[in-house]
């Protein structure tokens, strides 16, 4: 296949079960300003017929547990210091507040979100720990995990690096789990480059996770951060790593494609955000990639024009949040739900509210977590309109 021959033939192909390498991948972005238009009519084909015009969303309450964290992104502004007004260390009775907080506004996903292995960097962080009655980040997280399923919200845990053994006694509790891969290329690790400072963004080490989350059986949430000075070609292979690990375990519910946004006080300030088209052209490639993935763009990032990647293949919005901000990304709030629908509903989309897991992949948990699900699933195992409106 040559970068000029893809058409809908190409979508015909794809949809009988060809599978595009990553050669023929490469050569589509050889010359990108000619295949874009085919490549988003494509990706939007194969979005109508593998996820149809259902769009969904997570309702959720965003848990800032602990912000410290041993890593440096030369983007990031979500990392604090100990004397940093923004610090955030959510105690035990913190948690259940904002359990109980989330249960009121109907939220059905609790997002544990913490800073790269604190404990390991920060004497504070140990002393937090400590205080709560917890030896380690991990242990902690297993009770928050606790509290928040009592309470009736489902817990979804992105918190790094995580090890196999606390992966599998956060599974008991968490109907999903997340890590971003960010990229698989080596090179942002070099010198001068993104993640010069930030171990645990290595590669290999995101991998193997999500390789440990797939022999645990552990529906998982990943994704690329596009526009941190990567190419284009990385990106690609970035989305086959992804791809890879899915063939192989078939636990990657979802693929995120976040749009890099600068920000003040990083040494990424200068850098720019990546042009619309050129996302958009990312987008599809991944839905061209992988034809039946769940694939998400954050709307709080594209505020203006969330709606039109609806036309490049995405079929969800990721987890929104009518209580809690977006501590990663601050400057840029979560549009309104009802605004979301609205949008989805003028292009012909049904806009649906699901559990951080997905129902193609509530089979994979245990029969408990299943059960609780249960209480407030329709027949699809989304979540009951009549619920979360």
């Amino acid at each position: 296949m040559s970068k000029l021959e893809f058409d809908f033939e190409s979508y015909n192909r794809i949809k009988d079960g060809y599978e595009l390498t990553k050669e023929n991948a490469y050569q589509l972005v050889e010359n990108l300003q000619h295949t874009s238009d085919s490549l988003f009519q494509t990706a939007e084909k194969l979005r109508n017929e593998y996820k149809g015009n259902t769009v969904s969303f997570s309702k959720k309450a965003f848990f800032n547990i602990v912000n410290l964290c041993r890593d440096t992104c030369s983007y990031c502004t979500y990392k604090s210091e100990p004397n940093d007004n923004k610090l955030s260390l959510m105690n035990k009775q913190d948690v259940k507040d904002l359990a109980k907080l989330a249960k009121k506004y109907k939220c059905t996903e609790a997002l544990f979100v913490t800073g790269e292995s604190p404990e390991q960097k920060y004497q504070q962080a140990k002393d937090w720990l400590k205080q709560n009655g917890f030896a380690s980040l991990g242990e902690y997280l297993v009770n928050c995990s606790e509290v928040v399923l009592n309470e009736g919200v489902f817990p979804h845990t992105n918190a790094g690096n995580l090890t196999k053994d606390e992966m599998k006694i956060l599974r008991n509790t968490n109907v999903s789990m997340g890590l971003m891969l960010e990229t698989s290329s080596k090179r942002l690790r070099q010198k001068g480059m993104p993640h010069q400072d930030a171990p645990s963004k290595e590669p290999s080490t995101r991998i193997n996770i999500l390789k440990n989350a797939g022999e645990l059986k552990i529906p998982m949430t990943t994704g690329i951060l596009v526009g941190i000075g990567e190419t284009i070609y990385e990106i690609i292979d970035s989305i086959y790593a992804i791809k890879e690990i899915h063939k192989k375990f078939g636990n990657i519910q979802e693929v995120i494609l976040q749009n890099f946004h600068p920000k003040q006080d990083t040494s990424m300030f200068d850098h720019k955000t990546p042009n619309e088209s050129y996302f958009k052209s990312i987008v599809a490639l991944c839905r061209i990639i992988m034809p039946n993935m769940n694939i998400q763009i954050p709307p709080n990032l594209s505020q203006k024009n969330y709606h039109d990647f609806l036309s490049v293949g995405i079929n969800d919005w990721g987890g929104i949040s009518p209580i809690t901000a977006d501590y990663v990304n601050p400057e840029f709030s979560w549009p309104k739900i009802k605004n979301i629908e609205k949008k989805c509903a003028s292009h012909n989309f049904k806009l649906k509210a699901r559990f951080p897991i997905y129902p193609e992949f509530i089979s994979k948990i245990n029969k408990e977590l299943r059960d609780r699900i249960s209480l407030i699933a329709d027949d699809e195992n989304y979540v009951r309109e009549d619920y979360w409106k």
